[in-house]
């Protein structure tokens, strides 16, 4: 069994795209996903399944999604490794005066390329900051998530993938929820 996270992006959010969690563990277990485990309102779910390919399993989600729902939901989804790497690589978090409830990490459908940053033209969104690590992208908010033009619906139109974005706070619990599985 292989256990991965899958992110929804846009569940839940200012009365959009409403599923409850419950209903979404049971729709898919249903479809034979195990261990079905949920994280707060906002679409973080843990399934264990034989497939071990992540595409696959987001494809899958995704289908279900809009079958039980009738939402087309964009699904990315990531391993524990991926989790890990976050707290290894992530540049902000050696900063010595960081105010964490600015950092945030968008992840993407598709791994990136180094020079991906300045496809972001960051310029534009200054004094944001971000940096990219494979299909990961660090912010940093310099007044917060709700004030910036730095969102997931840009970075997606900068760089032609699918992203669904996490405060560090979510990132963090995440981790420990994978750690407990």
């Amino acid at each position: 069994m292989t256990t991965h996270l899958a992110l929804l992006r846009g569940i839940n959010v200012s009365g959009h795209n409403m599923i409850k969690m419950e209903a979404l563990k049971t729709t898919l277990e249903a479809i034979g996903f195990q261990n079905v485990q949920t994280y707060i309102q906002s679409g973080n779910v843990f399934v264990d399944t034989e497939e071990e390919n992540a595409a696959a399993v987001g494809f899958k989600i995704k289908q279900e999604i809009f079958k039980a729902f009738g939402h087309e939901v964009p699904v990315v989804v990531i391993g524990k490794s991926d989790l890990e790497a976050c707290f290894k690589n992530n540049p902000f978090l050696k900063e010595a005066a960081l105010d964490i409830k600015k950092l945030y990490v968008a992840f993407v459908s598709t791994s990136l390329r180094s020079d991906s940053i300045n496809d972001l033209k960051m310029s534009q969104v200054k004094p944001d900051e971000a940096s990219i690590d494979a299909n990961r992208i660090y912010i940093k908010y310099a007044v917060g998530a709700g004030k910036t033009r730095f969102d997931q619906k840009y970075i997606e139109k900068k760089l032609n993938v699918t992203a669904t974005i996490r405060n560090w706070n979510t990132v963090t619990q995440l981790l420990k929820l994978y750690e407990e599985r």
